[in-house]
């Protein structure tokens, strides 16, 4: 018999055996088996997401049990070796268990609409026959190796997120550290699953959304099963994220190969196809985004569970250019969730569209052509996410773009999806807070004379490498440019720009104006803790703003009217495009914004 860090490995290095299309299986037990058995267990239990088993879902998972519990004796009293195909199977058998288990303790069986009752049943029967395996294992083995394997392997997928990143600890891998010091090799699954429902159901966000407090959605590629048990509906991605997703989970450099090694033709003139690369390593790491929160589009009739993509920024201001993108990227998905969704949504009514992509397109807001483009896209039933937006009229003029367009969808009879306006608040604020310090610099020194020496002086103390005090300064800002400084006021605001002022109330900061304006320096950090408070608000400001022009109690019947009289809608169609529109603040920067 295996080891368990030989098992963990076997685990994590086998690919999943290709799923026939279309499924073979002659019931939903059969299915959910078959399906977790080739390798695919977190796609099995997920298939059980469906309204329709409500009230039938433990008959289900009676059969389920009795076929992988047969599995588990038949090997016991027939075996003599383990194989790595027989381990696999067992661990599979034991994965589809505790995912199904898993989904039954988070927001899931809410939106399924399974009652406590049947809940309870179920996850008492899926427990006792985890507990046996266990048993049978230790009377075999001497230890639960399979056991422990697959719960290390989940234990450990947790502590990827955020991985990468030495000075912080994501929320998720802290879950899976808690866990981990709780498991009892004894009874390892079950202390497993019982430190899970303890961690899921205090977790605030899940109690939130539980309560219909508030949704969530994340800015991260990787860790997104276990944010959706705690009610996350929403993720947001693109290249450098997707960059960040490879960088913490390296299993994704192996599916990249794999693809390349498929369609060979994208590496022939690799300067040529670089945009289509990039595209392509991103839409592997989006994918499975999308796999994981289609339960919720489809259980929410895609009023949430979208995923958010970044068309090319190269092409951003270009309404062909953009169209083009969003269509190729569009197409690819959509095939690819056809043959997916056939065993996601086993079993459901044959009226469920398969294959539409849980998708909204990042439009940056940054030229005139977001309109047109934002527009376009809505009117073909496919949602954007409007970004590279800090003001009211701004964010007015792309509103009113997406209700045009998804008036249009609605005429044709497309259902709309969910959409956003997302109102990048921290940007907004490190803008003003930019201005408002080159003020504050040339307030400071308009009675001194050799302004540029100081200047000079500082901007040394701060690291920005200068070599000619008199010549033109080239240095990053923190925008993801350079500054070209060549007079006084340049370089005035490239020392106050976010790369180098991250907080108005920086102590070197407030020494240089302290130092300058004559003022106690005690002062002047008060002054700029206010200062900083105050920007620190503009760009909440905004977003409530927005909201309150659309969807206030005063403004939302005045919207509704408006769409019903110049697009002829009914108030229903109305009401379903005015509920569809999202105004997202961004506050990943900011926590007491979230």
């Amino acid at each position: 018999m295996m080891s368990v860090t030989d098992i963990l490995r076997l685990i994590s290095e086998t690919r999943p055996k290709p799923l026939p299309h279309p499924p073979k299986s002659i019931d939903y037990v059969d299915h959910v088996v078959n399906t977790a058995l080739n390798g695919y267990p977190e796609l099995a239990a997920d298939s059980l997401l469906n309204p329709l088993l409500v009230g039938n879902i433990k008959n289900v998972i009676r059969g389920i049990v009795r076929q992988l519990n047969f599995l588990f004796e038949r090997d016991f009293w027939i075996k003599t070796t383990m194989d790595e195909e027989a381990i696999l199977k067992k661990a599979y058998s034991y994965s589809l268990l505790l995912e199904i288990a898993i989904n039954f303790y988070g927001m899931e069986r809410e939106w399924v609409g399974f009652t406590d009752k049947e809940v309870n049943d179920c996850i008492n029967i899926i427990k006792n026959v985890l507990n046996k395996w266990e048993e049978n294992e230790q009377k075999k083995y001497g230890e639960s190796r399979i056991a422990k394997a697959v719960v290390l392997y989940k234990i450990n997928d947790m502590k990827k997120v955020m991985a990468g990143d030495p000075q912080r600890i994501g929320m998720i891998c802290w879950m899976g550290e808690n866990i981990e010091k709780k498991i009892d090799d004894k009874c390892i699954t079950n202390s497993f699953l019982d430190a899970i429902e303890q961690e899921i159901k205090s977790n605030i966000y899940y109690i939130m959304s539980k309560e219909g407090i508030c949704r969530f959605g994340n800015d991260y590629a990787i860790g997104l099963r276990w944010l959706r048990h705690l009610g996350y509906v929403q993720v947001s991605t693109n290249p450098q994220l997707a960059a960040i997703a490879y960088r913490d989970d390296p299993s994704l450099w192996d599916k990249l190969k794999q693809y390349l090694r498929d369609h060979p033709e994208l590496l022939e003139n690799i300067e040529e196809k670089k945009d289509e690369l990039a595209m392509t390593a991103t839409m592997l790491a989006l994918w499975p985004n999308m796999e994981v929160f289609r339960p919720v589009a489809y259980l929410l009739n895609f009023t949430d569970g979208m995923v958010s993509y970044q068309l090319n920024p190269n092409v951003a201001t270009s309404y062909h250019g953009s169209l083009e993108d969003a269509i190729k990227i569009y197409s690819k998905t959509q095939e690819y969730f056809k043959k997916y969704d056939e065993y996601l949504l086993w079993g459901w009514t044959i009226d469920v569209e398969k294959g539409r992509p849980n998708i909204v397109f990042k439009v940056a807001g940054n030229s005139p052509a977001a309109i047109d483009i934002t527009r376009k896209l809505e009117s073909l039933g496919i949602g954007t996410n409007n970004t590279v937006t800090y003001t009211v009229s701004q964010e007015v003029k792309l509103i009113l773009a997406k209700m045009e367009g998804m008036a249009e969808a609605v005429r044709k009879g497309i259902l709309t999806t969910k959409v956003y306006e997302t109102n990048m608040g921290g940007r907004l604020d490190d803008h003003l807070r930019e201005i408002f310090a080159a003020k504050l610099v040339k307030d400071a020194l308009k009675n001194v004379e050799d302004k540029l020496s100081i200047i000079y002086e500082y901007a040394k103390k701060i690291g920005i490498d200068i070599e000619d005090k008199d010549g033109t300064w080239i240095a990053p800002t923190g925008w993801g440019w350079d500054k070209v400084a060549k007079t006084l006021e340049e370089k005035i605001e490239l020392i106050c720009s976010r790369k180098y002022l991250k907080k108005l109330n920086d102590k070197n900061f407030a020494e240089f104006l302290a130092k300058y304006s004559g003022r106690d320096e005690n002062e002047v950090l008060k002054y700029l803790d206010e200062w900083e408070k105050t920007i620190g608000m503009a760009g909440t400001l905004v977003a409530q703003r927005v909201w309150w022009i659309f969807f206030s109690r005063e403004n939302k019947g005045k919207w509704l009217a408006y769409l019903i009289s110049k697009y002829g809608l009914s108030p229903e169609q109305a009401e379903g495009i005015l509920n569809n529109i999202d105004v997202l603040p961004a506050s990943k920067r900011k926590p007491l914004d979230t």
